[in-house]
């Protein structure tokens, strides 16, 4: 079958769907991107993301916009029921994005700056209030059918993503199955605006009360998010009370608040056992689910896009073949396992409700805090094990650092200067560029205000170059020309 309406069919257009909409678009491959619902979803739902996300948004040209949305992480405090400190977890002065260490944000803004984008890019066809229903496919695309409000049409592309969420069609149409951590947990969801002098804490919170786990943390400026786990006994109905919500944010004492949104959600741990099936590929809540305590469910899910999407893109250039798409679960699901057992090893902590259980932990998060042990395992990304890489290099796996220079509106980010294609950075000039490789010495002029910082990561692991893949991670260093010979390998 021929006659191809895309190189990509996205299902879905959150935060997920768009990134990877909005990295392959720029790339000049040829979107669509389904949304079932006609307007983007108008309540914020996520409120944080991290400093590697805000380096894809750098990598799309919107982190400018997104900061408008955003402030920066603040410190996060889990306490006991009489308001001692029990963890106390820093933001990190310094990433190796460049950028700080997180933000907290409103989501209805960041889909805004997302959409604006995206209808700056002419390879992106955006079509709302259209539903994915069904696909088949063969050695050499996708045939989705999908309703429109005409009526039925069938789309053919040469791969489709499902960025659908959490009761992805996608998912299910390709047998992906669910592994469950068993971890379920019924939490009550306010988001508030805070009117003309109000207090709401400038930290995030988490309050391990067992008469009522409670997390309380900012939003976007002027927001803030309050989160209540709903007792043994109580309803969702009930808890959904104006004056049952303004009861409980009462004690806060933040002066006068506007509830914006107030849901009931189960919090839980799920793992989708298959991400791809030939040409159909899931990404985001369709192929995993994470509590939220460390904040990683819609950062797990653009990290996702920012992997497929290079590949797509190669695979479609024909400069990799369609077995790269082989590394992407193998990379991803490790630092998803990693994130959502984090997310969960802090949920039992918070939301330990037998009062004697309580006591113990305290008492041992205590004792913790004054030995200096970690109460929790630090809250880093392992390199990956497996993968598109050249294992055993220094540093494959890793993310590569992005050095900046200046301060303000003058600062320098070195993604800017060498753009989205993969890298090779050596010692002295090593070539001309190849296809899909930038070639660049540290000597050249436009990396001259990076090039102490390069210099000491290649001191550090005693080579010669290094070869950085178009997401930023590490392929692998050593040799200038054995890590172009090894990546095009690899590709291939």
């Amino acid at each position: 079958m021929g006659g191809f309406d895309c190189d990509v069919l996205v299902v879905g257009l959150g935060p997920v769907g768009a990134v990877l909409t909005a990295l392959l678009a720029q790339r000049g491959v040829r979107v669509i991107a389904l949304e079932k619902d006609a307007r983007p979803y108008p309540l914020p739902r996520a409120v944080h993301f991290d400093h590697e996300i805000m380096r894809i948004f750098q990598q799309l040209g919107v982190a400018d916009q997104m900061r408008r949305h955003a402030r920066d992480l603040p410190d996060y405090e889990f306490r006991s029921a009489d308001g001692r400190v029990l963890l106390n977890l820093r933001p990190p002065r310094e990433t190796p994005s460049g950028w700080s260490g997180g933000y907290m944000f409103h989501q209805p803004s960041l889909e805004g700056v997302l959409r604006e984008r995206l209808a700056a890019l002419p390879s992106a066809d955006i079509r709302l209030g259209q539903r994915f229903d069904a696909l088949t496919q063969d050695a050499d695309g996708v045939t989705a059918s999908v309703t429109t409000p005409t009526g039925s049409v069938a789309i053919r592309a040469r791969y489709l993503v499902g960025c659908d969420g959490a009761s992805s069609a996608v998912r299910e149409a390709i047998g992906g199955g669910l592994d469950d951590y068993q971890f379920d947990e019924p939490w009550l969801v306010v988001d508030v605006k805070v009117g003309a002098g109000g207090r709401a804490p400038e930290i995030n919170i988490q309050l391990c009360d067992p008469a009522r786990p409670t997390t309380c943390v900012l939003s976007g400026p002027g927001r803030h998010r309050w989160e209540f786990m709903l007792l043994p006994g109580e309803s969702a109905e009930a808890m959904l009370d104006d004056a049952v919500v303004r009861g409980l944010i009462g004690p806060w004492d933040c002066g006068p608040v506007q509830i914006e949104r107030k849901a009931v959600y189960r919090f839980h741990g799920l793992v989708a056992r298959r991400w791809r099936a030939g040409r159909v590929l899931i990404a985001g809540d369709a192929a995993h689910q994470t509590p939220p305590f460390a904040g990683q469910g819609m950062c797990a899910g653009i990290r996702d896009a920012a992997n497929l999407a290079w590949k797509l893109d190669a695979i479609l250039r024909g400069t990799a073949a369609d077995a790269l798409l082989e590394t992407y679960q193998a990379e991803r699901e490790p630092h998803v396992r990693a994130a959502i057992e984090l997310a969960i090893g802090m949920g039992r902590v918070v939301c330990t409700l037998d009062p004697a259980a309580a006591a113990q932990r305290d008492a041992a998060m205590l004792a913790a805090q004054s030995g200096g042990a970690p109460a929790l395992p630090p809250m880093t990304a392992s390199p990956f094990a497996t993968g598109c890489l050249l294992a055993g290099s220094p540093g494959a796996g890793e993310l590569f650092p992005q050095p900046t220079a200046g301060e303000g509106s003058a600062r320098l980010r070195m993604d800017d200067r060498l753009g989205e294609d993969a890298w090779l950075i050596a010692r002295a000039r090593a070539g001309e560029d190849v296809a899909g490789v930038r070639v660049a010495d540290i000597d050249a002029e436009d990396l001259a205000p990076f090039r102490a910082a390069l210099l000491a990561w290649l001191d550090r692991r005693q080579v010669d170059a290094v070869l950085v893949r178009p997401d930023r991670y590490v392929f692998g260093a050593g040799a200038p020309g054995a890590l172009l010979s090894a990546w095009q390998a690899s590709l291939r």
